[in-house]
């Protein structure tokens, strides 16, 4: 199959701390890595496991850590589209404490992907069987509407409005205020809308409550587990799966990476993913 992602991409540094600092207090870091990460990249990379490799649309920063995001992308399978935007490479500061929770701070402005540049190949796009749209302008999201099935999520709600287009599936976190979606809020509206709720399971509508998948092994760290569970949907849709079949798949790698270090290590590949079918 040919899958997409269109999104943003975040020089992430990882620091492992027993517990969040409060306001004034020194912590001592019990680990630190970092590595490219943020809602495309880490969908880009669980679809590139999935499949086998898939393309992303993004944007990049003109300098030596904007190089090491696209090399090391690409050393996991994903082939990244980009045009350079003369500015320094989006970075973040991710704090993981002992109960595997991760709270972000983001340094500087969302390096996004223009539909609008025509240096990027943006009719790759009509041969996917889906994409899944993180971040992007609106003439991005109209491209990658040209795809058989388009996932997109609920943060970026604004720029859904204003493209008018009409998505397979919306997806977001029912517990993260920014992923919120009312009916009424987009027009055409969504054929089906998708809400998550950690361990809790969620909802899929029309349809109705789904489990959350169990844990393949201990809490290890929450980055990237909504990222996860949605290029988990959005395979299992282009795998020709209904909704509800593809809601379970997105929810099999949402535990699965819980159970990784960073963005990528927990993530499942194809073969994983049979096995984590098994023991479900």
């Amino acid at each position: 199959m040919e899958l997409g992602v269109v999104g943003h991409v975040e020089w992430v540094e990882f620091i492992r701390v027993e517990s969040v600092p409060r306001p004034g207090e020194i912590v001592h870091s019990l680990e630190r890595w970092e590595e490219p990460a943020g809602g495309g990249a880490v969908a880009a990379v669980q679809l590139a496991n999935l499949n086998g490799g898939a393309h992303f649309f993004t944007g990049l920063g003109d300098d030596e850590l904007g190089r090491r995001a696209r090399e090391d992308l690409e050393s996991r399978g994903v082939t990244v589209h980009t045009a350079s935007h003369g500015e320094p490479q989006r970075r973040a500061f991710t704090y993981v404490d002992d109960d595997g929770e991760r709270t972000i701070t983001v340094l500087g402005e969302k390096l996004l992907p223009s539909g609008e540049n025509g240096d990027l190949p943006w009719e790759l796009l009509g041969r996917c069987d889906a994409v899944f749209f993180v971040s992007g302008d609106s003439a991005a999201l109209r491209a990658a509407r040209r795809a058989r099935m388009l996932v997109a999520t609920s943060r970026e709600l604004s720029t859904l409005q204003r493209a008018g287009v009409e998505l397979d599936v919306l997806v977001g976190s029912g517990n993260d205020p920014g992923e919120r979606y009312e009916p009424g809020d987009l027009e055409p509206p969504p054929r089906v809308v998708v809400t998550t709720s950690g361990s809790l399971g969620g909802w899929i509508q029309p349809g109705g409550p789904y489990r959350a998948a169990p844990l393949p092994g201990p809490i290890e760290d929450a980055y990237g587990c909504g990222d996860c569970f949605a290029a988990g949907l959005t395979f299992g849709l282009a795998s020709g799966g209904s909704i509800e079949e593809a809601v379970a798949t997105g929810a099999r790698c949402g535990a699965a990476v819980l159970t990784g270090r960073g963005a990528y290590a927990g993530q499942l590949d194809a073969g994983a993913l049979s096995r984590f079918d098994h023991i479900s």
